[in-house]
């Protein structure tokens, strides 16, 4: 229980980790003129919308284990918060 108390969080950090890998390898390539630049001052929104588009499916194949752990942690969360507004609704009842 405790390996997916942080789940989110640790899906969320290796995530945003991959996401900055992809932003320098991006950057490597760019500055090594192996993809092209942006035109004018749009690099910067260049390198980033290609590092999100490189990083989108490399989480989807290389974080499945973390997403996983992650919706079970969701999962346990929102069956815990029905079962107190059930407890809640019934004590109004009349209980």
């Amino acid at each position: 229980m405790s390996s997916q108390k942080y789940a989110s969080l640790r899906y969320t950090a290796l995530r945003f980790g991959l996401l900055i890998g992809c932003f320098a390898v991006v950057y490597v390539l760019c500055y090594a003129h192996v993809i092209p630049l942006g035109v004018g001052s749009s690099n910067l929104m260049w390198m980033v919308l290609l590092s999100l588009i490189l990083s989108a499916p490399l989480s989807w194949v290389l974080l499945r284990k973390q997403r996983d752990a992650m919706s079970v942690q969701i999962v346990e969360r929102v069956d815990r918060a029905k079962a107190a507004i059930n407890a809640n609704a019934g004590q109004e009842d009349g209980v």
